[in-house]
């Protein structure tokens, strides 16, 4: 991919100088929350794994609090048609994988993947870095505030099939939550919301953010969904 000005240059830094306060109990969680309270998938004690980023985008919107996903092209060898964070892995360019690298990496796959602004985000926190044992990443999430917002789409389809945000309110009603089951037999949670099926790394993140934060409402969990369920 073409690196682009946006995320070139000096330090990135975390500020929550201005934050709505509806922002204040995501902020505090990404503080305390413990990474064996968000997953149980943690990086390799050896050092593996691919360092990687995902931009966790808050904004708001014209129902209250969005968040910003993509969907994958159904071309893809990996995640193929699985909604996500704009996010990859850590250039060189990127800096320093225990320092900013994620910051600068999440901003540039951002821009890279949906055409993103990111002068107009303002980076606020980041929760523990993960592991996704599949592809063997080490994804360290990291929360922005869309302060400005800007035009986002598929930069490149054969990589992103569609960028939409998804209101809050969505996430955390009952109806548009389940469990999904893989045909490996791993169950996590899912979230029903604009014609599509939220499941995987992004929704257990979401999942644990919501509950964290204090915004999850009671949801049936035994309500399980296919990964096939458009069938």
């Amino acid at each position: 991919m073409t690196r682009t000005s946006g995320t070139q240059g000096g330090r990135v830094m975390l500020s929550q100088e201005g934050l709505p306060g509806w922002l204040d109990p995501v902020a505090r969680a990404a503080e305390t929350v413990a990474p064996k309270q968000l997953s149980r998938f943690l990086p390799p004690e050896n050092g593996t794994g691919r360092q990687s980023a995902v931009l966790i985008l808050f904004g708001d919107g014209a129902r209250g609090p969005e968040l910003l996903l993509m969907e994958r092209a159904s071309s893809l060898r990996a995640h193929a048609g699985q909604p996500s964070f704009p996010g990859g892995a850590l250039d060189p360019e990127d800096g320093d994988p225990q320092g900013d690298g994620p910051l600068r990496a999440a901003l540039r796959e951002a821009e890279e993947e949906t055409g993103l602004d990111p002068s107009g985000v303002q980076l606020f926190g980041v929760l523990p870095k993960l592991y996704i044992p599949v592809s063997g990443f080490v994804v360290t999430p990291v929360l922005g505030w869309w302060r400005v917002p800007s035009p986002v789409d598929a930069v490149d389809l054969n990589e992103t099939a569609r960028v939409f945000t998804v209101p809050v309110a969505d996430l955390t009603h009952p109806d548009n939550r389940a469990t999904t089951v893989h045909p490996s037999g791993f169950q996590g949670p899912a979230f029903l919301v604009e014609s599509a099926l939220v499941w995987g790394f992004t929704a257990g993140v979401i999942d644990r953010l919501l509950h964290f934060a204090g915004w999850e409402r009671p949801w049936d969990q035994g309500k399980r969904v296919p990964l096939d369920w458009r069938s």
